[in-house]
């Protein structure tokens, strides 16, 4: 069966541009289930119809519920691309490696089940994961094991247990990860420079980008009684920027769109690029911050 075409964006002019353009809504109508019908809690939003269509599933930070991401998944599926995300292991003390195994579950679900009323389906080739703080280091254990994957982004990722820096030196995917300049739960410098510093020194393709005046929990929506707990404040450009960068690279890399590089590489406002140190000038202290969990 022929892939019903993914609308592209539209010719824009500059990073700027860009980041007007792809952080509105794409031109899809969106339709939303519950993926409990598979046997696991959470949520799956996709266009109205397609075929062969990218899918992306997304692994929630410690304690954070999904509807905290629904903004972001509903923006994914407006621009044709099928997005997912489980609401598993959200206790104080989650396996981060079953949540792995969940998140790597329901991308196969999005591949091998025909969505909707059966006219949505997703194309195998055209798979990513994306993942926000511990979920973020789930979603790299679960690249690490996946033989086939387009893309891979992370939002703040922590290092956990098992150890997302020593998983992330065996993905060979399309990596960007996006750091929160202002974290003081999982600091940039402990974890998602350390992270992507491994899978640089191992030959990956890496991008990493600070997210300016960002915090940890500045990429979800909403309110949470883990609010009084952790450092989180509505953070609207934030998720602007987040929207747009994340959009842009699984564009690039699942589909080969080239109007969207002014986003995908070079100089975007509020998200420069980051300078990793050279291999060997790593220093080696246990990462700070308040996450490292999991098991």
């Amino acid at each position: 069966m022929a892939r019903t075409s993914v609308t592209r964006p539209p010719s824009m002019k500059g990073a700027k541009d860009s980041l007007g353009v792809l952080s509105r809504p794409g031109p899809h109508p969106v339709r939303f289930g519950d993926l409990g019908l598979v046997g696991l809690p959470g949520i799956v939003y996709t266009p109205a119809e397609g075929f062969q269509l990218p899918a992306a599933v997304l692994g929630h930070a410690w304690l954070q519920p999904v509807r905290r991401y629904h903004e972001l998944l509903r923006h994914l599926a407006s621009w044709g691309i099928v997005a997912a995300a489980p609401n598993t292991q959200r206790g104080p003390v989650p396996s981060l490696s079953q949540f792995s195994a969940d998140l790597n579950t329901v991308l196969d679900v999005c591949v091998g089940v025909r969505l909707g009323d059966g006219n949505i389906s997703v194309d195998a080739r055209r798979t990513a994961l994306i993942g926000h703080g511990t979920g973020g280091g789930a979603a790299i254990l679960a690249a690490a094991r996946r033989e086939r994957l387009g893309a891979l982004i992370t939002l703040a990722p922590s290092e956990i247990k098992p150890s997302a820096i020593a998983a992330a030196a065996t993905v060979n995917t399309p990596t960007l990860h996006l750091a929160a300049a202002v974290d003081s739960m999982a600091p940039a410098e402990g974890h998602a420079e350390k992270i992507a510093a491994a899978q640089r020194d191992a030959g990956g393709d890496v991008t990493i980008r600070s997210i300016e005046k960002a915090g940890h929990l500045g990429f979800c929506e909403g309110r949470h009684w883990s609010s009084f707990l952790l450092q989180n404040r509505p953070q609207h450009r934030t998720r602007k920027i987040t929207r747009a960068l994340v959009t842009a690279f699984l564009m690039q890399e699942l589909l080969g769109e080239k109007r969207v590089s002014a986003l995908t590489s070079g100089d975007v406002p509020g998200a420069p690029l980051v300078d990793l140190p050279e291999p060997g000038d790593e220093e080696s202290e246990t990462p700070s911050g308040l996450l490292g969990i999991g098991g």
